[in-house]
């Protein structure tokens, strides 16, 4: 168990250095609006989106199932709102998306794979072997779907938005309405809030460090995205911010 716990400290870690290192050095990863040919061979943009997120659909239930805790409501719940995203991340959103000939660089899928791999790891090996189930209508548990659903919510009408305005006109547009009249990405936005909401109810460190890694990814993307906003129009909003409203 200790040596569980050291490699997800050191895990936490390195996913705070990697954020830092997102951040000073402006590295945007070239796939969606940053498509570029510079890094090297690349697979259709969908089916990236699949492989990307598929480790994390299959690991961390598959490691939950085969664990030593009991499969109760509780955990079947967790389960559900765990398959619940990746379901949809994974099988749902990628063939939603109105990128026809977009590419991703096959090192950035490989990476997200992962990215996700390791962390399904973690979550489901925690919650299944490691944690004990002493499952309550607690205030974490409240607090923490209301927080989930609250993210999920933002994320959701946040995508739909953003693909129906692609179905509308070939070229990118300003997103307009709701929360995206305070941030650019209010996508990214709810799903931060979605799995810092999933850390509350499970309060573990691995829910934690997801929490944390998610934030890692999706803030400097969010704040490259915003940059691309203000350089492709010269008419953007210049009181939006990145990702949190009012903040940054």
């Amino acid at each position: 168990m200790d040596l569980y716990y050291n490699f997800l400290a050191f895990w936490i870690l390195f996913g705070a250095l990697t954020f830092l290192y997102l951040i000073f050095s402006k590295t945007i990863a070239p796939y969606g609006r940053h498509q570029n040919n510079k890094w090297g061979w690349s697979i259709d943009n969908n089916w990236g989106w699949f492989w990307m997120e598929l480790p994390a659909l299959v690991v961390m239930p598959v490691l939950v199932v085969l664990g030593t805790t009991e499969l109760d409501v509780y955990i079947i719940f967790i389960l559900f709102l765990w398959c619940f995203h990746y379901f949809y991340r994974a099988v749902v959103f990628p063939f939603k998306l109105n990128t026809k000939g977009k590419k991703i660089p096959i090192v950035i899928v490989c990476s997200a794979f992962i990215f996700n791999l390791i962390n399904g790891f973690f979550v489901g090996y925690e919650l299944g072997f490691i944690s004990d189930n002493n499952f309550s209508l607690d205030t974490n548990f409240i607090i923490g779907t209301i927080v989930f659903s609250v993210g999920v919510y933002i994320n959701r009408i946040a995508d739909n938005k953003l693909i129906s305005l692609r179905s509308e006109n070939k070229d990118y547009q300003i997103p307009r309405g709701g929360i995206f009249n305070y941030i650019s990405c209010p996508n990214h936005f709810g799903e931060i809030i979605e799995w810092f909401g999933f850390a509350i109810i499970i309060w573990n460190l691995s829910a934690l460090s997801f929490a944390l890694w998610t934030a890692y990814n999706l803030i400097p993307r969010a704040l490259n995205h915003h940059q691309w906003y203000k350089n492709y129009f010269s008419d953007y909003p210049t009181n939006r911010k990145a990702v949190f409203p009012f903040l940054f």
